[in-house]
């Protein structure tokens, strides 16, 4: 078997030398002053540094706090704050705009490779910015590695805030504390399937949970290797599976959504045959997108239905998907959920209601900036973090949509999810996002805000014309509004508040 290995697309080093600047990496952070359990934020995009600081923590035991690095100074200034980071370990070309918040903290650069400044637009000038700030290798160079290794803590993660300022989760637990390296090594050896000589890879930002975590886990597994693309490009995504012969990969619906769209002849000049695995979270998968998925690279895909406070909760396989079109799966690691309705009364199966779930395997949890949010979300021991469901007679978790997103128009409650699983199946469309506006007669009318394809000239009438027939009247857009881009992350996540608080202005009520 080949020596397992970790690699950008500018650099790579066997595991072993990874573990070893980790060592080096955690003794360069104790010389910084920092002790088990203290909070360092972390802003960086996708690079193989950022996997050696996510192992050097890990070796000393300190709490990375990981920060979107598209947030705005306001944002990650409160961040920081919230959680009592006074280190910030941050490519160096963003540093000049998040200035104002990083005086007066500690400061560790990271200088971006090529690939990054590539993939980004950096100017050299702006990569080399601040040179009075150490830099990160140059601090692992010089120092001494870190000879015990302490307990492993995880990460620290900000909520989006889609329902007001992000709320900071910290991990806790009730009963002794357990090396989070061992909840890892179980992620990766019963949800991920991984074994020594897998090779995992993903595109999507390592800032947020998911692949932050699946990461992780791939990192605290003997024998695996690693490669962290700088951002998606669908073209490029399958040249690397196929260059590294890559097993497992992690992906999000949006990725797989412009994969299907590339012309034929470029979808057949990659051999994906190693493939074995690939799971997708953080966003409703359409079913139609899932059978077009497994009809080209078979029935490899898993999904996977989380959240940053519980954790993974369930796994579905192709085979399910197929066989229960739209499941999330089944509660996995010994996770237990509930559908309970306002009262907080269990509903039977079949019902569609909030759901609320537990996973002791990922510890407790608590919000670091909201005390009492965490006993407003619990109910029987379960906890909500406000998606509507059923459950089937064979405990097969359905998820309907995001409570707060939910469209109430003449009586009716509309799911924005099953409308979007629609339009997005339009060759025409790039990305769409559908939500609620107030409307006088209705209370809500359906607004779809739709990013188009290159080379289309958009028309409404023509993607009136696309819904006739698979959506019932009163699901259809009664306003469809036309977008350069939409606010969404490569992580999938999209920014709906933005999209509708133009509409909400004035209207006299809260969105």
């Amino acid at each position: 078997m080949d020596e397992a290995w970790v690699s950008d697309d500018d650099r790579r080093m066997s595991r072993a030398a990874l573990e070893a600047r980790a060592a080096k990496g955690a003794g360069a952070l104790r010389t910084l002053g920092l002790l088990e359990d203290t909070p360092v934020a972390v802003i960086m995009r996708n690079d193989l540094t950022q996997l050696e600081v996510m192992r050097a923590a890990a070796h000393a035991g300190v709490v990375l706090v990981a920060l979107n690095w598209h947030g705005a100074a306001e944002e990650v200034g409160a961040i920081c704050d919230d959680s009592g980071a006074r280190t910030v370990i941050i490519h160096r070309d963003l540093i000049p705009a998040l200035r104002p918040v990083l005086d007066g903290r500690q400061i560790i650069a990271v200088t971006p490779g090529a690939s990054l400044c590539a993939a980004y637009g950096i100017a050299a000038d702006a990569a080399q910015t601040m040179l009075d700030a150490p830099e990160w290798a140059d601090l692992v160079d010089a120092a001494a590695a870190l000879p015990d290794k302490a307990m492993t803590r995880p990460l620290m993660r900000y909520t989006s805030g889609s329902t007001g300022r992000p709320k900071g989760v910290r991990r806790a637990s009730s009963g002794p504390r357990r090396d989070f390296e061992l909840v890892l090594q179980q992620v990766g050896a019963e949800m991920m399937r991984l074994t020594p000589g897998a090779r995992f890879f993903t595109a999507a930002p390592i800032y947020h949970s998911a692949p932050s975590t699946l990461s992780s886990a791939a990192l605290a597994t003997a024998g695996v290797s690693v490669h962290l693309a700088a951002k998606f490009d669908p073209e490029a995504f399958l040249a690397t599976i196929a260059e590294h012969k890559i097993t497992h990969v992690y992906m999000v619906p949006t990725m797989m959504s412009r994969l299907l769209k590339l012309p034929e002849a470029v979808k057949a000049r990659h051999d994906l045959s190693s493939v074995r695995f690939v799971v997708s979270t953080g966003s409703p998968w359409p079913h139609d997108l899932k059978v077009a998925m497994i009809d080209w690279w078979g029935p490899v895909f898993w999904e996977s239905y989380g959240a940053t406070e519980i954790g993974f909760m369930t796994m579905v396989s192709s085979e399910e998907a197929l066989a229960r079109p739209g499941t999330a799966g089944r509660m996995q690691m010994g996770g237990t959920v509930m559908i309970l309705d306002p009262d907080g009364q269990s509903l039977p199966p079949g019902q569609v209601g909030e759901i609320h779930a537990r996973m002791d395997v990922f510890g407790g949890f608590d919000y670091s900036n909201d005390p009492e949010a965490r006993a407003r979300a619990e109910r029987h021991g379960h906890f909500s973090v406000g998606d509507l469901g059923w459950l089937d007679a064979e405990g097969f978790l359905f998820i309907t949509d995001r409570k707060k997103d939910m469209i109430i128009s003449g009586g009716a409650n509309i799911f924005p999810a099953e409308i979007e699983a629609v339009l997005i199946r339009a060759p025409f469309i790039r990305d769409v996002a559908v939500f609620g506006a107030p409307d006088p007669e209705f209370g809500e009318k359906v607004v779809a805000a739709i990013e188009p394809m290159p080379g289309w000239v958009p028309d409404a009438a023509e993607v009136m014309a696309f819904l006739e027939g698979k959506l019932a009247r009163f699901k259809q857009p009664r306003l469809i509004d036309f977008h350069a881009a939409l606010p969404r992350e490569d992580s999938g996540k999209i920014f709906k508040p933005r999209l509708r608080a133009p509409y909400w202005e004035g209207a006299g009520r809260s969105i």
